[in-house]
């Protein structure tokens, strides 16, 4: 089939490799260039936190999860980069003076899904065994199964893969205006297709009123001194902050989750609560330098529950919330199952 794709963030990037592995033909439409930096996708730390997730989720989003684990490894392969995907569980823990919150979430995660019952508590043994950098707590928990998608590898590597394909052709910083049934237009120009995708995330308010964004701010530190193999969380009254390790000793860093499309720099309130509290995890992170910081706002819908829609020659797709890498896959697998792949 020839297929439009409008919107070439995370979830229209992963659309376009299911849809190159059937063999279609592709026409890829983004304002944004190939490399830029608009798309939610890559600011993202890519985290796979199926069970840390599901406190304040639906199961639906457990399940998806599950499956999108089991998919990554196949996309990343495709585009020549399966060493950007990671499986070693992630550790949670707190200060003192937080184990009750941190007691209640790992209780509240056990209460919704049996699988939980994996979830280990670990001493200050048990976590030097694991991560002995973070030998200086005495109370955390290890989540197995959990990871990461290296989010801007992934990004940069689906780039080249789809200007190199044969079967792609896409059209930068072209600002869609509209997707209707096999028809995308921008501008004054209207573009016919077999089947159309709509995966604009933010892009599609017009036509998806309660569609909201979410904004996210993250760091990206370098911090020789410090020595984290796997995601690792701390939960704290006010904020849950996380740390995703990177290659050449660095991490991103992120909490913050506010209620607004606001895209401007980060505030000096959430600046110093988010790097005070990233050194009262660990002390190595006190001559870290700050590479960068970053804003962004994800697509949310009113449930935080991602959407697929059908309609005749169409597919829309959206609402990944702050779940993107984790529920990407899946979601993309039922949306093909329920639209072209009928």
């Amino acid at each position: 089939m020839n297929i439009g794709i409008a919107g070439v963030g995370l979830v229209g990037r992963v659309l376009a490799l299911n849809l190159l592995q059937q063999g279609h033909t592709l026409t890829l439409f983004d304002e944004d260039t190939a490399y830029g930096d608009k798309a939610a996708g890559i600011t993202a730390a890519g985290m796979l936190a199926v069970f840390a997730e599901l406190e304040s989720a639906e199961s639906v989003i457990f399940d998806h999860g599950n499956r999108s684990i089991s998919l990554w490894p196949g996309l990343l392969e495709q585009i020549g980069i399966a060493d950007a995907y990671q499986q070693e569980g992630s550790i949670i823990t707190a200060h003192p003076q937080d184990y009750s919150e941190l007691d209640h979430f790992i209780d509240t995660l056990k209460s919704k899904v049996e699988e939980a019952s994996t979830i280990a508590l670990l001493d200050r043994d048990g976590i030097t065994e694991l991560e002995p950098d973070l030998e200086q707590h005495s109370k955390a928990f290890f989540i197995p199964y959990e990871g990461q998608v290296d989010a801007q590898r992934f990004m940069k590597a689906s780039s080249d893969y789809l200007l190199a394909h044969p079967n792609v052709r896409w059209y930068q910083e072209a600002k869609v205006s509209a997707v209707s049934n096999g028809t995308i237009t921008v501008r004054e120009d209207q573009y016919t297709f077999d089947w159309v995708f709509d995966a604009r995330g933010l892009g599609a308010q017009e036509d998806m009123d309660d569609l909201r964004g979410v904004r996210g701010e993250v760091f990206w530190l370098e911090a020789p001194e410090v020595k984290i193999s796997r995601p690792t969380r701390m939960l704290h009254p006010r904020y849950k902050i996380y740390i995703v390790p990177r290659p050449n000793d660095r991490y991103i860093i992120g909490a913050t989750e506010i209620e607004s499309e606001d895209m401007s720099p980060m505030s000096v309130r959430s600046s110093l609560e988010l790097l005070s509290a990233v050194y009262s995890m660990h002390s190595g992170f006190a001559e870290a330098r700050i590479v960068n910081s970053v804003t962004n706002c994800r697509p949310a819908l009113k449930d935080n529950l991602p959407q697929v829609k059908h309609s005749d020659k169409m597919t829309r797709i959206n609402g990944l919330y702050r779940h993107g890498y984790l529920l990407a896959p899946a979601v993309v697998e039922e949306a093909l199952n329920g639209g072209i792949n009928r």
